[in-house]
């Protein structure tokens, strides 16, 4: 089962002058931007870029360094593999990274974190999808009742200031949270900076209200936009998109899927399948209907609820929560004993809901598959 270690392996030698860009190279592009490259990738008011390969090293360097505290953070189990395959990588050693900015603000309750990737070629930027922060995951949580996340307002002022400094065709691409944004960025910046955009690369991403979908901002961009999710996918298909995805084979199963480590690739594409699995429509269906049935202050005070909960424990990530565990746990429970009745009401009955949802949507697993 090939996944993008096979492709840089296969294709490592071939750089972009003799083989343009292709969906698995937006993938990588996409990973990188997971990588925290803070203090070594230049920011988006600096002149000069850095290669890959000496970002790379740097970074190491970095990770291994015993007086750097905190440690920076990687996102995946598989990122020191791919570190090291991409540094020695003729087709991506030698592009050069600039733009980078990694930003979290809990008091606007946004995460946001973006990279340019130059390959010689062409300019592709890339937006980071959540990361382990809970502000991450209450921002992206925050998207089923407001209709702009501040992310997303980030991603537009980003573009906009990182293109008066490049010139010529440029992409955009994310995975998960970064894809809306890649969407959202290239849709709603200015006409100038949107006719230059060639390309948008969304995988497994969320999408947006009706609201946004059925603008004339994001109709101009619409035929641009090239949409994946995995077989089993669960985030890809939260919100509207108003384009057709393409579903692709992946060698995990239920939610570990998103992750594109696991997603199989070709020399220069993706294994397709016809359909998502049943699983993905039923928690697709389940989703839907449980949002639906919710008004937007429900949806944004049992949202909070949940966020004031995870903030008793004191800890700042998922990471955190791993590794002190026992205490956090602790810490959850005694937050629960002291909310206030209303509140608690509010969570037995958004959650009843849920699962009143999942019982009317679970014949949906039994159906067999369409051809």
């Amino acid at each position: 089962m090939p996944d993008i270690f096979d492709y840089l392996s296969w294709r490592g030698d071939l750089d972009f002058s003799k083989s343009p860009a292709n969906p698995v190279d937006y993938i990588i592009f996409s990973q990188i931007s997971y990588l925290p490259f803070d203090g070594i990738v230049p920011g988006p008011d600096e002149k000069e870029g850095i290669s890959v390969h000496l970002a790379l090293k740097n970074l190491e360097e970095k990770l291994q360094s015993k007086s750097i505290f905190p440690k920076p953070e990687l996102s995946f189990r598989e990122d020191p593999r791919f570190i090291k395959a991409l540094a020695a990588s003729a087709r991506f050693r030698n592009c050069q990274l600039l733009g980078y900015v990694n930003q979290v603000d809990t008091d606007r309750e946004y995460q946001f974190s973006v990279i340019c990737i130059y390959t010689g070629e062409n300019y592709c930027i890339s937006f980071r999808g959540t990361d382990a922060t809970f502000v991450g995951w209450k921002e992206d949580f925050n998207m089923i009742f407001r209709e702009v996340i501040p992310s997303q307002t980030e991603a537009v002022k980003y573009i906009e200031k990182l293109s008066r400094k490049i010139k010529g065709a440029l992409s955009v691409c994310g995975h998960s949270k970064g894809g809306n944004l890649a969407v959202y960025s290239a849709a709603f910046c200015g006409k100038k900076i949107q006719k230059r955009i060639t390309d948008i690369y969304c995988y497994d991403s969320p999408g947006f209200s009706g609201k946004v979908i059925e603008s004339g901002e994001f109709l101009n961009i619409k035929n641009r936009i090239h949409s994946y999710i995995p077989q089993g996918s669960v985030v890809g298909m939260l919100l509207e998109h108003g384009n057709d995805h393409s579903v692709v084979k992946s060698s995990e199963t239920g939610i570990m899927q998103h992750s594109l480590f696991s997603w199989e690739v070709t020399h220069n594409g993706m294994f397709h399948v016809d359909n998502v699995t049943q699983g993905s429509l039923f928690v697709d269906k389940t989703i839907r209907e449980w949002v639906s049935n919710l008004n937007n202050a429900q949806r944004e005070k049992f949202i909070e609820a949940l966020y004031t909960i995870i903030n008793a424990t004191e800890l700042n990530s998922v990471h955190d929560i791993e590794n002190s565990w026992f205490v956090a746990a602790g810490r959850i429970i005694k937050s629960l004993g002291n909310i206030d009745e209303p509140t608690k009401k509010l969570i037995f009955n958004v959650l009843s809901e849920l699962f009143r949802s999942a019982g009317r949507n679970i014949d949906t697993l039994l159906k067999p598959k369409s051809k």
